[in-house]
């Protein structure tokens, strides 16, 4: 195969699994299907180099998907889940990160970050009847994610248990 025509299948492929659904994982596995083994695929073996890109794009739509929902501004868009897909996705993401061998570190701050954010908008939203709340997952659940991103309840903006649609 010559190279050019490689290069725009791959450029193609990783395309496509950065622009991919809610898993993204799914999208680079069908990838790699497509371009390795599919009988209608152009049967590549590929290399380290080519591989990686790929698999740094299923990293890059896992961590766009969590912070789109975990933006306060996302709430009344269609494609916003809420933070219970966060989490879900979170733990997704986790998953497929260390089965990678990656680091989530630099990630998992900046996903906090976004989390507190969203509920100190969200608290303050409800604290001045302007909204009511949107998140979408039990108390409980929201400490655990919040501490599996480095915060303590006590770091949460005040009254964001309030914020809940079920208790734990």
């Amino acid at each position: 195969m010559i190279s050019d025509e490689r290069t725009l299948l791959l450029e193609e492929e990783l395309l496509l699994v950065r622009h991919s659904g809610e898993i993204p994982e799914v999208a680079l596995h069908a990838s790699l299907h497509y371009l390795t083994e599919d009988p209608e695929g152009p049967g590549l073996v590929l290399a380290d180099e080519e591989l990686r890109p790929l698999q740094e794009a299923a990293l890059a739509r896992y961590q766009e998907i969590i912070l789109r929902d975990l933006e306060a501004d996302n709430r009344d868009l269609s494609v916003f889940r809420g933070i219970g897909r966060a989490i879900c996705n979170w733990e997704r993401y986790q998953r497929f990160s260390e089965g990678l061998g990656c680091p989530v570190e630099p990630f998992r701050r900046q996903a906090a970050e976004a989390l507190f954010a969203y509920l100190q908008h969200e608290a303050a939203e409800m604290h001045s009847g302007t909204r009511s709340p949107s998140v979408n997952c039990a108390t409980g659940d929201l400490r655990t994610f919040a501490r599996t991103l480095g915060l303590e309840a006590g770091d949460l903006p005040p009254g964001w248990d309030s914020l809940c649609a079920r208790p734990s």
